[in-house]
């Protein structure tokens, strides 16, 4: 069965073409699936660009996202038909990702879609979605409260962002949402963001430890924002660490951690463990409700169309959330 797909080549420079591949080309697993959405994060595009060492293997179909039907498995609790999705796991890293026609993953990897939303809901999600879910989990599994005062969330205007600033305000915390774009701005307040900053608006200086303002921190930039934010963080509260796309370095001191009791918490969506990834994608709609769908900006795209949008979403020209229909 033939089949298109966007394929990372080495040879020697990184590069993908959109190909047409046959089902047995595909990595191993037990379970075919027919993808009927993906999404592109950032991950995918420094992989698809070659800006980043991402893929660890060539040649790759990228993607790290898909929500599609299974067409057949010899998989443990799993039959055709079933609706599923696969988020990271070495999706599009390890084995063939979800920006193509079809993906074949070992069963371990597969989770049955939640009745909830539908498979374009669960890609307008996605890998950002899931990532600012599992930061809060995180945070409040430290002892973040609403009342240890309010959140700031860097890039928050990109997926990852966009979801914490609209997950948190439906958890009651007060949040500051952080851009460098003055047309984002109603998009953020519709989003539930209390309040609005560039970061020039931060009196932040090289002291060590600066006046504690903020309960907590999403950080999806690095660099030298995290590293001065640390600093202003209050007594017991939390910092998510998820991005880099200011710097992957951190030249920080340990006085917001020793003297206030700050922690600093890695999120890695890629390998968390599946217990916990069932829970936190079921938790919307149940206990916590479901994200605002109609607010999270989101743009759908076909497959044979992605190629620009990997550098759009480097160069940050793009927003909120990619969705690829791959049908």
């Amino acid at each position: 069965m033939s089949f298109l797909a966007c394929r990372v080549f080495k040879d020697p420079e990184i590069h993908h073409e959109l190909v047409e591949m046959e089902t047995q080309q595909l990595s191993e697993g037990d379970t075919l699936i027919q993808v009927d959405y993906s999404s592109i994060n950032y991950k995918d595009a420094l992989a698809a660009s070659g800006r980043g060492a991402i893929l660890k293997s060539f040649p790759l179909n990228a993607g790290i996202d898909l929500a599609g039907k299974v067409v057949e498995t010899t998989g443990p609790g799993l039959k055709e038909g079933d609706d599923v999705i696969v988020n990271g796991c070495g999706l599009g890293e390890s084995f063939d990702g979800g920006l193509a026609q079809f993906a074949r993953v070992d069963s371990q990897y597969v989770m049955k879609q939640p009745k909830q939303y539908s498979g374009r809901d669960a890609m307008i999600i996605g890998t950002a979605g899931f990532t600012a879910a599992l930061a809060i989990y995180r945070m409040e599994v430290n002892g973040q409260t609403p009342d240890k005062g309010p959140i700031v969330v860097t890039g928050a205007s990109g997926g990852v962002g966009s979801f914490a600033v609209n997950l948190l305000s439906k958890k009651g915390y007060e949040t500051i949402a952080v851009t460098s774009q003055s047309s984002m701005h109603d998009y953020l307040k519709d989003l539930g963001a209390t309040e609005i900053k560039n970061l020039s608006d931060f009196e932040l200086s090289d002291k060590p430890l600066s006046k504690g303002v903020y309960g907590g921190l999403i950080d999806n930039i690095g660099g030298e924002t995290l590293s001065k934010l640390m600093a202003n963080i209050d007594l017991w509260g939390n910092i998510a660490c998820i991005g880099l796309a200011q710097s992957p370095k951190l030249e920080a001191t340990v006085l917001p951690l020793i003297l206030r009791g700050v922690s600093l918490l890695g999120v890695s969506s890629t390998n968390c463990p599946m217990p916990l990834r069932e829970q936190l994608w079921h938790q919307f709609g149940a206990d916590n409700p479901l994200p605002d769908f109609g607010k999270i900006l989101s743009k759908e795209i076909s497959l044979k169309d992605v190629s620009p949008y990997f550098e759009e979403l480097i160069d940050n020209k793009h927003h909120g959330r990619l969705i690829v229909n791959c049908q």
